[in-house]
């Protein structure tokens, strides 16, 4: 069984600490995609934090009751604003554009705690009295394991959430016989009913986002708006003595006793009334547990690690670091970081961990805070932000050979676009669309608020182009058969809401740049304009990816031909004065020269509209504009700038962004700057406060920095820096369904390709090119110097 607990690499798959955790943001995440567990590693008295994704405020008629515009709509709206625009009236159009927001979105709310009170030969264990601790979270098994010597006793916790059993499976073994006693109770901060054998939960039906001040922010109903319900089922499995009642499970005189918990919903879907009671999801979660507790623990553990296994195993980065440095605590490592190359392959594999922990098949998009959130009105609500955040979370589900986890996201993209015909009609515009917030229940309007992060109509573009990259990956044209009436509905809404230029070009008003500002003519920031980069850059990519899509499915369709005259009349990125590439169609200073959303660099990373050798002026202006804006920034920021950097091919820079990026962050108030960015204990983001859509970013970085395959050509190490002279990397994915081993030292690079069908590639390792037959089934290797 150890050997199924342990990692042979603990500098680069292994979190550990000496002490147990005292706060969220130190305690160890595990997953299966559904249930969230936080293992805090106590001694004496422990808490497991659980969450479960579909576990969200409202419903769809709180949606319905939120969504009421505030104003006019409608295209006569529309031309309103874009007269005030005209006109040169920007405060009259800011005003206008506000007419159409609608409430918010809803929030992921926390479930609950498993809390444990344990005994060790019926005394209480405190911190002073240990002999050793230790706590880690093992990256390759999925396993928490938190382990102390007390009076001579050796007490083991082991806890990992398993996807094929659907359970959170706790074991606790004492290496003297009998000496475990443990009291195992759940609480929550949603309503409540305690239940033997679990915990009966009723979510609100509505939770205010924190920054809006409102009489009732969280808000319970029993009417039609009621929220959901949702229960936590638990069981024991033990050779002590067991008792159990709605005050929970006691266990005395055990040597290994086993808790088995799962957890369910009212959650069926984005546009179906909640229905199911508390107690029918208690059913169905108890129906697990009890399945799993038929079952032997180490029959467990080894099924849940084949399936962990079957996904981590395919991609893994190592990268040497000082073996002392290795050994220490992970927060202690932080400290010490620039001396430690291995501990960016560790936030690197943690990155996969994560997604593979958040984001399964049949589930929902990972939030803000993935699956992991212990607060009832959480920052941002926890929801899906789809300005940056959410697309940020699935970028290296591809390049890193998680296809399947990328799934949650393609699913709901089908639901949002449904719902987003609603938010498309509020112009007047046919297809769909969606803006800066949606949530479970699939909102799609522009939230109440700043226009400078409501009025935002871009989100369908930009989401489309995930369906399109996972085609590009996998070569699966019956999945882009399916994805077709969501991209056509994307292109269609924005072929609508594009407006002739007195130029003759295309463009787009109102427009706004995601939540940056302008200097106006008046000297005040200012949103609403004309023509934001960011718009013209997503539109025109949306425009290329249906006419290549419609080419390859054999698409006979007028619309396409429109498609393709309107694109031609997208104007590219404008350059201005400092060299810098234009936030907005005029060149205009910002409000915040050094602002965290990098909106008009979307074309050099995550799209392929500029790169260093086909746009060499726009690469310099996007270039200039990194400079321009500086390295500080967000957590989540700072892990685009390492794309961006990379796909500029400047290792050095990218290099410096990561090292940023694993700063050790202490800092949870909201900070927009980034004086407080890096990460916390635990790895987890630091916006500040935490964001997981960092850590998925810095994964993705990094894999752009070892392999690109963006042009075309598949270049190898483009951004790899002096100061990892030697490393390892396996299971890199490109595009075309192509996966990359490489191999370095200062000798030169070992590289294996294996490609899923036959296919001709052009290899390229610096300004060297070399053209490979690639045959399905076998590895072709090169060494390159």
């Amino acid at each position: 069984m150890s050997n199924l607990v342990s990692s042979d690499r603990p500098g680069t798959h292994r979190l550990y600490y000496d002490r147990p955790a005292d706060r969220w943001l130190e305690a160890l995440p595990l997953g299966n995609g559904r249930i969230g567990a936080m293992c805090f590693g106590g001694v004496g008295h422990d808490r497991i934090g659980l969450n479960d994704e579909t576990c969200w405020s409202g419903g769809p008629e709180t949606a319905r009751l939120l969504s009421e515009p505030l104003g006019a709509i409608g295209a006569d709206a529309v031309q309103a604003v874009r007269a005030a625009l005209a006109a040169g009236d920007i405060r009259r159009a800011h005003e206008l554009a506000g007419g159409f927001h609608s409430g918010y979105s809803q929030a992921f709310m926390p479930l609950g705690d498993l809390l444990l009170d344990i005994t060790v030969n019926g005394s209480t264990p405190v911190a002073e009295g240990l002999t050793q601790y230790s706590r880690k979270l093992d990256l390759d098994v999925a396993t928490a394991v938190t382990e102390y010597e007390i009076g001579g006793v050796v007490v083991r916790q082991e806890v990992f959430v398993s996807a094929p059993a659907g359970v959170l499976v706790v074991r606790l073994t004492g290496s003297t016989p009998g000496a475990l006693g443990v009291t195992a109770r759940l609480e929550s901060k949603l309503h409540s009913r305690p239940h033997v054998g679990g915990l009966l939960l009723q979510a609100p039906a509505d939770v205010a986002p924190p920054h809006r001040d409102v009489p009732e922010p969280i808000r319970y109903s029993e009417g039609a708006d009621r929220g959901m319900a949702a229960a936590i089922a638990l069981r024991a499995r033990t050779d002590g003595e067991s008792h159990e009642d709605e005050a929970g499970l006691t266990v005395t005189g055990a040597t290994e006793l086993s808790l088995i918990l799962s957890t369910a919903t009212g959650y069926d879907g984005p546009s179906t009334v909640p229905t199911r009671t508390a107690e029918e999801c208690w059913a169905s979660a108890d129906e697990r547990v009890v399945a799993a507790l038929d079952r032997e623990y180490d029959v467990l553990l080894a099924e849940h690690v084949a399936d962990h296994q079957a996904l981590f195993r395919r991609a893994s980065l190592e990268l040497a670091g000082p073996a002392d440095v290795a050994e220490l605590p992970t927060d202690a490592r932080l400290t010490r970081h620039g001396d430690d190359p291995a501990l960016a392959a560790l936030i690197f594999n943690y990155g996969r961990y994560l997604m593979i922990a958040s984001s399964r098949p049949g589930g929902l998009p990972t939030t803000l805070q993935g699956i992991w959130n212990d607060i009832l009105r959480p920052p941002w609500s926890s929801n899906f932000t789809i300005n940056i955040n959410t697309e940020m979370n699935y970028w290296p589900a591809e390049t890193t050979a998680l296809p399947e986890c990328h799934q949650p996201l393609l699913d709901y993209l089908e639901h949002l676009a449904e719902a987003g015909q609603q938010a498309a009609e509020r112009y007047g515009c046919g297809g769909w669309t969606a803006h800066h917030n949606a949530d479970a229940w699939c909102w799609t309007f522009p939230v109440e608020g700043d226009p400078r992060w409501s009025n935002w109509p871009m989100a369908g573009a930009w989401l489309a182009r995930h369906l399109w990259d996972h085609y590009a990956f996998t070569g699966d044209l019956d999945f882009l058969g399916r994805s077709w009436p969501v991209l056509r509905g994307a292109a269609e809404f924005c072929l609508d809401w594009l407006v002739e230029m007195p130029d003759g070009t295309l463009g787009t008003s109102p427009s706004t740049s995601p939540e940056n500002d302008y200097l106006a003519d008046d000297g005040k920031p200012a949103s609403v304009t004309i023509s934001s980069t960011m718009d013209l850059s997503l539109i025109a990519d949306l425009f290329d990816r249906c006419t290549q899509t419609a080419g390859l499915l054999g698409v006979i369709d007028p619309f396409v031909d429109r498609l393709l005259l309107a694109r031609k009349r997208i104007p590219g990125p404008p350059i201005g004065g400092r060299g810098q590439l234009q936030e907005w169609a005029a060149d205009l200073p910002e409000e915040d020269p050094h602002h965290r959303h990098m909106s008009h660099l979307v074309g050099l990373h995550p799209g392929d509209a500029i790169t260093p050798e086909g746009t060499p002026a726009l690469a310099a202006a996007a270039a200039r504009t990194l400079d321009l804006r500086g390295d500080q920034a967000t957590g989540w920021s700072l892990a685009w700038k390492i794309n961006l950097q990379a796909r500029l091919r400047d290792a050095a820079a990218a290099h410096r962004l990561v090292r940023a990026f694993l700063s050790p962050a202490e800092d949870t108030s909201t900070d927009y700057v980034g004086s407080g960015a890096g990460v916390y204990p635990n790895l987890f983001c630091a916006h500040p406060p935490f964001q997981i859509d960092g850590n998925f970013g810095a994964t993705a970085g990094i894999a752009e920095m070892l392999l690109q395959s963006h042009t075309g050509e598949i270049e190898i190490m483009p951004a790899v820096p002096d100061d990892w002279p030697s490393g390892r990397v396996t299971g890199l994915r490109a595009r075309g369904g192509v996966s990359a081993d490489l191999a370095w030292s200062p000798d030169g690079i070992d590289l294996a390709l294996a490609a899923d069908r036959d296919q001709e590639r052009v290899i390229r390792f610096g300004d060297e090119r070399i053209t490979v037959r690639l045959t399905a089934g076998t590895t072709h290797r090169l060494s390159l110097s």
